[in-house]
């Protein structure tokens, strides 16, 4: 399966990106183009995601950490940026 996103601007001018599928390998690179074109504050929706590698978590984390604002994750995903957030909170303190 592949990764599909669709991006929507909901009533209030914001862009909700919905992801779906798996967001592995080349998929990261996508996404991490998809993420750069967009301005100003959007959401991800993770509904619809059945698997990620580290490399998606990572771009993950960094979003959030940016201000983005991770809708709908499932919960191993959500441990998983929370780990990945501690991580590099942990490396940047040293």
């Amino acid at each position: 399966m592949s990764c599909r996103i669709d991006r929507v601007v909901s009533a209030e001018n914001l862009v909700v990106l919905f992801i779906s599928g798996r967001i592995t390998g080349e998929h990261v690179d996508m996404l991490r183009g998809v993420l750069e074109q967009e301005s100003g504050g959007f959401a991800i929706d993770l509904k619809n995601v059945l698997l990620v590698d580290r490399e998606a978590v990572k771009l993950l984390a960094l979003s959030e950490a940016n201000g983005t604002e991770l809708r709908n994750c499932p919960p191993y995903i959500r441990e998983w940026v929370a780990r990945e957030r501690a991580q590099t909170n942990t490396d940047t303190s040293e």
